[in-house]
């Protein structure tokens, strides 16, 4: 018995980040399913303390962190150590030693853990496209330099590395990331003039976080996806086109200079990318998961975005295009305008139009460091949340 046990293998360690976001308790359900494989060792929350306490307890993870500024804590007697504030974010990491970091955190508050946990020679599983968007050449500088991989976590991305396979950018033509079109496709601009905030969050497919189901109505989420996903495979911002897919089954496809194409299917279910992640090199088996009728599934359609209504694609690449610190303002211009119609302050169309003033304002910093970064994410939350417009 006791030769038996020296020879399973060690459960992987994990340290989750925005561990009671959707993504995060999607992530703690995949190891609920697999306990064999997987050991939590640090979990972390912004302010839902309640929610980390349950979770702490669940997985007897040896810290935890409430990362929001000035967050008290309850004392550590008997119970995981608890950490706070954005910096404890990069103690979590320093005192759990995971074998895997997995940022799940939302908007520009993954990108100092992510590139500390490079720096540690730790592998990261991203699910948080702003700390490749604020940060890309930053994070894949430092990745590279340790020789870790960064893992997407979202379904996209994962599909592409799928494809790929560790072939050379050198061979691929294009690639394409598919779009479900969330809750406003086939609608024109002055159909949306007048949504509510609740309307905007009755995503079609997915189950996601507000400020991310948003970004989805926007198509925001693919402009950063773009941009993301040039930094991840090594390819220009034009090498990838958006595509509109309903049906949400096919998630990505790679097209190489010979005009072959290599696509991944799969059901629309956030738990594959996340075991992919997760299980890397290796495959879980997604017992729960259900199979791919594809005789049930009839047929796939495919249309391109109207970037008239969803001008935020082209915003995207644009800021991508100019560089420097320009996509880190696009994406601290994004955030301010989402939470700002959330809160009723600005109707939808006016998300794109906050982002654009902003950028047509911004004079980049250059983003050689951290420092000019979040120089120019603070400059543009600021621009974004003095912007207004006349209600017409």
């Amino acid at each position: 018995m006791q030769a038996r046990r020296l020879c399973q293998p060690l459960r992987k360690r994990l340290c989750i980040l925005g561990s009671t976001g959707s993504v995060g308790r999607q992530t703690l359900q995949v190891i609920r399913d697999h306990p064999e494989r997987f050991q939590v060792v640090g979990l972390s929350a912004h302010r839902s303390i309640d929610a980390l306490s349950r979770q702490a307890a669940e997985f007897q993870s040896a810290a935890v962190c409430l990362s929001e500024p000035g967050a008290k804590v309850p004392r550590s007697d008997g119970g995981p150590r608890w950490l706070s504030g954005p910096e404890g974010l990069l103690d979590l990491i320093e005192a759990v030693a995971p074998d895997l970091v997995v940022v799940a955190v939302v908007g520009a508050a993954g990108l100092a853990p992510t590139l500390r946990a490079l720096e540690r020679g730790l592998p990261v599983a991203l699910a948080n496209k702003e700390t490749l968007v604020t940060g890309g050449e930053l994070v894949m500088a430092a990745a590279r330099a340790r020789g870790v991989p960064i893992l997407p976590m979202d379904s996209e991305h994962s599909a592409i590395a799928q494809c790929l396979a560790e072939k050379s950018p050198a061979l691929i033509r294009r690639i394409v990331l598919t779009a479900s079109g969330g809750p406003f496709r086939g609608r024109t601009r002055a159909a949306l003039e007048t949504v509510t905030v609740e309307e905007a969050l009755r995503h079609p497919t997915w189950r996601m976080g507000p400020k991310i189901t948003i970004d989805s109505a926007t198509l925001m989420n693919k402009g950063f996806e773009i941009i993301e996903g040039a930094h991840l495979f090594s390819l220009p911002v034009d090498r990838f086109e958006i595509v509109i897919h309903p049906q949400s089954t096919l998630h990505a496809a790679v097209e190489f200079l010979d005009g072959s194409m290599l696509a991944q299917m799969a059901v629309p279910d956030m738990a594959l990318p996340i075991a992919q992640a997760l299980a890397w090199p290796e495959r879980l088996c997604l017992a729960r998961l259900p199979a791919l009728d594809l005789a049930a599934l009839g047929t796939l359609a495919f249309e391109r975005p109207d970037p008239t209504t969803f001008p935020c694609l082209e915003l995207a690449r644009e800021a991508a295009r100019r560089g420097g610190t320009f996509p880190a303002a696009l994406n601290a211009a994004n955030e301010v305008a989402v939470a700002r119609f959330l809160a009723g302050e600005l109707r939808f169309l006016e998300i794109p139009e906050v982002i654009e003033a902003v950028l047509e304002a911004h004079e980049s910093l250059g983003a050689a460091d951290l420092t000019a970064i979040f120089e120019a994410d603070a400059w543009a939350r600021r621009r974004a949340a003095e912007l207004s417009f006349s209600r017409r």
